[in-house]
């Protein structure tokens, strides 16, 4: 089975994705719950905010001596890696392949046929390449899923390739 998947088409560049070192993308996001939380929208600057208020939160609590506990929190942010059911946004690739301005569609080839998304909704799609921990070799090399979850139970299997019309 090919595990590599092309997105070409009305494309400035045709590219190529890899779902086998997505794990280590930070834009991966955990399918287990990413359907079930509300839609939050947060910029970039209010999260590096947030994180950097933690971070001095945590050392007025506990002095800036590094407690023992950060070993176990590396364990088990390694832990979860090896157990979790991971998914990554489509758009971010899709901006990359360049998208021509006289693009409307992309057809998205899977192993039950093609299915053909208005540009707007492909944008949103989130590709699972992960299920509890292990690649998806079976009926993978991705899942694609709506962006508003409506085939959370039924993804698209077997996705083969992204062509831009």
């Amino acid at each position: 089975m090919e595990s590599i998947i092309p997105i070409k088409g009305k494309t400035n560049y045709q590219i190529t994705l890899d779902p086998s070192v997505w794990i280590f993308d930070d834009r991966k996001v955990n399918l287990d719950t990413y359907f079930n939380q509300t839609a939050e929208n947060h910029d970039e600057t209010e999260k590096y905010t947030q994180s950097v208020s933690k971070h001095w939160d945590r050392e007025i609590m506990e002095g800036a001596v590094f407690p023992p506990t950060l070993k176990s929190e590396r364990k088990y942010e390694k832990q979860k890696l090896l157990e979790g059911t991971y998914g990554i946004p489509l758009k971010p690739f899709l901006l990359n392949a360049g998208i021509k301005d006289d693009a409307k569609i992309v057809l998205v080839e899977h192993r039950d046929g093609e299915l053909e998304l208005p540009l707007e909704e492909a944008q949103k799609l989130i590709l699972g390449f992960s299920k509890s921990g292990r690649p998806l070799t079976e009926d993978g090399p991705v899942h694609a899923y709506y962006g508003d979850g409506s085939n959370s139970n039924d993804p698209l299997k077997g996705v083969k390739s992204f062509t831009v019309k």
